[in-house]
């Protein structure tokens, strides 16, 4: 299949400099197909799939493909996968919903950029299973408990970053289902019933509010949308943003992060706030290398790069950021609410609460 086009974000970083970021995540893939955090670290199923996600759009389908398969290799029986391997040893056997869940999103971005019908027919298994698992594990109430032991004890908590980013995995599962021609309306309604508690019951989320994600990632899921999520992004602004540096991982602590800025950027992308994109995107290039890699973040304070540690995800974030502002590939449609996230309006849920989720 032809290679796309790279993305170019002008004044920012150009496309040889894109491509030459993918060729750091590449070249720390094990011969698996796994994506470690970087070489001989460890490799968790969300942040694999992110990396695996910028290697498709950068046009290494190759490299893609094997981290796939790697997920559909690797993947339980019952549909899960370990929260952290170690260069195939699994060193911890729990189970992330959120992680688990974002297969979908994955799946969903790489067909969009390559058009292969063939992997999604492949994956969908995977992701079917993955879905149905993490759905094991949604309350009455509509919450998803975060993780599930070893021995099949849910959490007994639920938290609103992770749950945000399984409603935007869930939206992705719903597409693939049509795209194969299984569709699953019982996870329509486990859509709705997610969007409803993310959106007017802020009490089921065990409270993290210093967290830079649970600040945007309603957003960056899908599942706070327009006006209310204009007005949570401007209340919390000045908390979280460091200008000419990009946002703060936490909003007490000078310690700004190159994902969580690259984050930020995708959601002010799928609001229409391209200014204000572009200028975080500009901001957080601080963090880069020569040979295209990043450091995850910067204690400000005192000029030093923490932890010294130059991850594959943070290089994937800023492949992915780049595509969406420059809207290179049809995978930076990926991170756009479409009408999977619009089952329930604005401002008022299916059981007629106000909306809680606001400044």
């Amino acid at each position: 299949m032809p290679r796309p086009e790279l993305p170019t974000v002008p004044g920012v970083l150009t496309s040889a400099e894109v491509a030459r970021t993918a060729h750091f995540i590449a070249a720390s893939q094990e011969p698996t197909g796994a994506l470690p955090w970087f070489p001989g670290g460890h490799t968790d199923p969300w942040d694999h799939v992110e990396s695996a996600m910028a290697l498709s759009t950068a046009g290494l389908f190759n490299a893609a493909g094997a981290a796939y398969e790697w997920s559909r290799r690797t993947q339980r029986p019952d549909g899960s996968w370990p929260l952290e391997v170690v260069e195939s040893s699994v060193t911890d056997p729990a189970a992330d919903t959120n992680f688990c869940a974002y297969i979908a999103v994955g799946v969903r971005h790489h067909y969009l950029v390559s058009g292969d019908h063939t992997f999604l027919l492949r994956m969908w298994p995977a992701v079917r299973d993955a879905i149905s698992f993490v759905l094991e594990l949604q309350t009455a109430r509509g919450e998803i408990h975060w993780a599930q032991s070893a021995d099949g004890r849910p959490a007994g908590e639920a938290l609103l970053s992770g749950c945000s980013s399984i409603h935007h995995s869930l939206r992705c599962a719903l597409e693939i289902a049509e795209l194969v021609g299984e569709p699953q309306p019982d996870w329509e309604v486990a859509l709705a019933s997610l969007r409803h508690v993310l959106t007017a019951h802020q009490e089921a989320f065990t409270a993290k509010e210093r967290y830079s994600m649970d600040w945007y990632y309603p957003i960056l899921g899908g599942a706070l949308t327009g006006t209310a999520a204009r007005e949570r992004l401007r209340a919390y602004w000045d908390d979280f943003v460091v200008d000419g540096l990009g946002i703060r991982c936490f909003s007490d602590r000078p310690w700004v992060t190159g994902a969580e800025t690259c984050e930020l950027v995708l959601a002010l992308h799928a609001l229409g706030e391209t200014d204000e994109a572009h200028a975080l995107f500009a901001a957080i290039q601080h963090l880069r290398e020569t040979d295209g890699s990043y450091w995850t973040g910067l204690v400000y304070t005192d000029e030093k790069r923490w932890p010294e540690e130059r991850t594959t995800w943070t290089a994937a974030s800023v492949v992915l950021a780049a595509d969406a502002l420059s809207r290179t590939t049809p995978g930076h449609r990926i991170f756009v609410p479409d009408g999977h996230s619009a089952g329930l309006p604005a401002g008022v849920d299916s059981c007629g609460c106000e909306l809680s989720l606001s400044p």
